[in-house]
């Protein structure tokens, strides 16, 4: 059975983390706590050397092969992105050649990023779920060492990123965090039951990507199409490993809509000038869309990521723009939050 991380191990891991990058920040936002009627913190992930969690990972995965008795000269992996910079740039520091395949059709920033740090890009198949079988042939064919999506030494290092959110903003009632392949919100769990228990997490998941949200339900991995435009989460077929964890845990599931999470991204400019990919800001969509949003006081989000093709998000923010009376449901912006309902009676 696959066992989260002890605050020792998350703590260790730490320790490699920082020698490649500081501790990343966690802010109140005054726009956003007016917008969402509570206290809110966003955990800004989109502030790592490659604009996301994922490199905490992938210091820490190549922190451990290098202490092998078996150190190979050529990795390569299957992403979406942000795991292929995170595999980039810790192959990179550890001068090892790395070749990451990407899907047809990918962010053209994403490849650029991955090969500005050295990796050879293979852009195939037609979603996430072709390319990692490629590269799996790939690795067996030409003896490539194979660096999976979900691994414990994965888990360990982006664990950190929660271990610096609990402990720099104490008394949180939940945290909100996008499932992608599930690596970031089991992090998130092992650091919550370590310094934060009675915190609650609550797993987004996109509507055009619910290949997670149908196997907790279904209590089986369920494949489901991933067409979301948060392309961080478009998990078509979840990975056993986190599908064992989260079967165990069985968070609550919150889904939000292509629209929502463009509002969200617009919102989190707006309010704070940063930039949110899609992924990143699915779990302000949830906060400010969450049936039960009212049983929290203080909440966290993890803005997971800010690699957005600059095309995309302009057309992100083309959307008519909103007032900040406004909340998000299915539709985008349409409803007065709590705190300015009970204000207006």
């Amino acid at each position: 059975m696959f066992a989260l991380p002890t605050l020792d191990e998350i703590e260790s891991a730490a320790a490699i983390v920082y020698r490649a990058m500081p501790p990343t920040p966690q802010y109140r936002w005054p726009l956003l706590e007016q917008r969402a009627g509570r206290t809110l913190w966003v955990k800004h992930e989109n502030h790592s050397p490659v604009g996301a969690f994922k490199v905490r990972g992938g210091l820490v995965y190549f922190d451990e092969l290098q202490r092998s008795s078996n150190v190979p000269a050529h990795v390569i992996a299957a992403t979406r992105g942000n795991h292929g910079q995170s595999i980039a740039y810790a192959a990179r520091q550890a001068k090892i050649a790395a070749t990451i395949v990407v899907p047809l059709g990918n962010s053209t920033e994403k490849n650029a990023a991955m090969r500005a740090l050295g990796a050879n890009v293979i852009e195939y198949g037609d979603d996430f779920q072709e390319s990692l079988e490629y590269a799996i042939e790939l690795s067996r064919n030409e003896g490539y060492h194979f660096v999976p999506s979900f691994h414990p030494a994965l888990i360990r290092g982006v664990a950190t990123y929660a271990l610096e959110l609990f402990r720099g903003a104490s008394h949180l009632d939940a945290v909100y965090v996008p499932i992608g392949l599930g690596s970031g919100i089991c992090g998130l769990l092992a650091a919550r039951d370590a310094l934060s228990p009675n915190t609650e997490v609550v797993a987004v998941v996109a509507e055009k990507a619910e290949a997670f949200a149908l196997s907790i339900e279904n209590d089986a991995i369920t494949s489901s199409p991933a067409t979301t435009i948060a392309d961080g989460m478009a998990c078509r077929t979840p990975n056993s490993d986190a599908f064992d964890i989260l079967r165990r845990i069985r968070p609550r599931i919150v889904r939000v809509s292509d629209e929502q999470i463009v509002a969200a991204a617009r919102v989190l400019f707006t309010d704070t000038h940063n930039v949110a990919e899609g992924a990143g800001a699915a779990s302000l969509a949830a906060a400010l869309s969450d049936s039960q949003r009212e049983r929290y006081g203080s909440c966290g989000i993890v803005l997971s990521g800010g690699n957005v093709d600059a095309e995309l998000f302009e057309s992100m923010l083309g959307c008519a723009p909103q007032n900040r009376t406004e909340t998000i449901d299915k539709s985008g912006f349409t409803s007065a939050t709590g705190r300015e309902r009970a204000a207006s009676r």
